[in-house]
């Protein structure tokens, strides 16, 4: 179903209204009635898509870009540091596509439950892909590489959700290093 002023599928334009404006006025704060004007859609046409007002949210998470990462074009034999390097510019990408929309999620996090568990599995993805990298980087180590892909995800989450207010932030490289440097000498160790 599409408006005749646009391409844009209704639904589509729901969610996207329903983003700027929770981002600019709060969930709590913004009724359906404006997501509809917003959106150019009757009220009842957002009903019909998302039965309750959470059910958006929900929907919004879905919006999130895709964290995959083809680890051939991130991966260098025997080089963490570069492999992570090159990971974590393919990240920043991904993550600073949807500042505002990762913002305005982790705000309602706490109240929606569904919200919640949705970006917790998105962080789950976030330390299997790092984990991957790693291994990939290093295929015969015996460190904790789950430990040390949690480590970089919980660095790269709080860099994006509270240091990104900071401009560029050179302590990544640094933990990077720290971090390789851990996995090589378990590497060489074993």
């Amino acid at each position: 179903m599409t408006d005749e002023t646009t391409d844009e599928p209704a639904r589509d334009r729901i969610l996207a209204a329903a983003e700027e404006l929770f981002a600019e006025r709060g969930f709590e704060a913004t009724p359906i009635s404006r997501i509809a004007d917003r959106a150019g859609v009757p009220k009842g046409l957002v009903h019909y898509y998302f039965t309750r007002k959470p059910d958006l949210l929900e929907a919004l998470v879905h919006r999130l870009p895709d964290e995959r990462v083809p680890l051939d074009e991130v991966v260098v034999a025997g080089d963490v540091v570069e492999s992570l390097r090159r990971l974590v510019a393919v990240l920043d990408a991904t993550l600073d596509s949807s500042a505002v929309l990762s913002h305005l999620l982790w705000r309602e996090a706490d109240t929606h439950p569904a919200v919640l568990a949705a970006l917790q599995a998105r962080f789950e993805r976030f330390v299997t892909v790092i984990g991957e990298v790693m291994s990939a980087a290093l295929p015969r180590c015996r460190a904790d590489v789950d430990s040390a892909a949690r480590l970089l995800a919980s660095a790269l989450s709080y860099r994006h959700s509270v240091a990104r207010h900071e401009g560029d932030d050179p302590a990544i490289d640094r933990e990077l290093r720290f971090l390789a440097t851990g996995l090589e000498l378990s590497f060489e160790s074993s």
